[in-house]
């Protein structure tokens, strides 16, 4: 699943070619809005919202989200697609340009003043106008017992990390994914951290958390075979409830 820069970088994109302009056409290959035509409405803004995007067109919002293979394209008018045509879920056409997502996990329709419907669940955005230091540690810290990897996953909390930097924040911490969150060292250090690692990540394509973008070299531990910094060999395990486990990655030497 894309972290929260990919979405933030995704967001600024259709937002630089779509608004502004009225549409010309749209095409929505789901089955909840198969006959919904949008065309000559303009499109106001797409913002994120963690791993959410709201494209505002009028009254009212698309929100969509990437899931696990999702993605937006731009195309020029008359250029091939990238990816095949049956993955594609939204066509929204502008004079010049198409924005096509392709198998999109969620693409639905919500009034532009009920868009809290939609993401009104989500904590903190670490790439948002509403970061708040002190509303994601509050959020961190009312499950003491559950594990400093599960609560950094989950989007109530602080809204915007995914997989990799959730293993690479633990072990810039110096910390064991399965660690209950109330034994944490310095909590507000790794949620800092947390906030500096996705804008430092945000304008670019090639994700580091070691500032070396050269490829196998961008993680600590994450889809290592051995620790970047000692060597030793990287454990990797699933964690997380049932049925929406996450691979972890760590290391036995550097974290505890």
């Amino acid at each position: 699943m894309p972290e929260g820069d990919t979405v933030w970088r995704t967001a600024r994109h259709l937002d630089r070619v779509l608004s502004g302009h009225a549409l010309v056409t749209t095409d929505f290959r789901v089955p909840e809005l198969a006959t919904t035509d949008l065309t000559g409405r303009t499109v106001d803004t797409t913002v994120s919202r963690g791993k959410h995007l709201l494209t505002r067109i009028g009254d009212v919002t698309l929100h969509t989200h990437l899931k696990m293979e999702g993605a937006w394209h731009l195309y020029r008018d008359g250029t091939p697609w990238r990816r095949p045509a049956h993955e594609v879920r939204v066509v929204l056409g502008v004079d010049g340009w198409s924005a096509v997502g392709f198998a999109l996990g969620v693409v639905e329709l919500a009034a532009r003043d009920a868009e809290e419907t939609v993401v009104g669940h989500l904590g903190p955005d670490l790439l948002g106008p509403d970061w708040d230091l002190d509303r994601a540690l509050a959020n961190l810290r009312s499950d003491p017992e559950r594990p400093i990897g599960e609560a950094l996953l989950d989007q109530r909390n602080l809204a915007g990390i995914g997989n990799i930097y959730r293993n690479e924040l633990c072990f810039l911490a110096g910390v064991q994914p399965t660690r209950p969150t109330g034994e944490v060292p310095a909590l507000d250090r790794l949620v800092t951290r947390a906030k500096a690692i996705l804008e430092a990540n945000k304008e670019r394509t090639e994700q580091s958390t070691t500032g070396d973008l050269r490829p196998g070299r961008r993680t600590w531990v994450h889809d290592q075979r051995r620790c970047r910094r000692c060597g030793s060999p990287v454990r990797r395990f699933e964690l997380g409830p049932p049925g929406r486990t996450r691979t972890a990655y760590a290391c036995p030497g550097c974290q505890t």
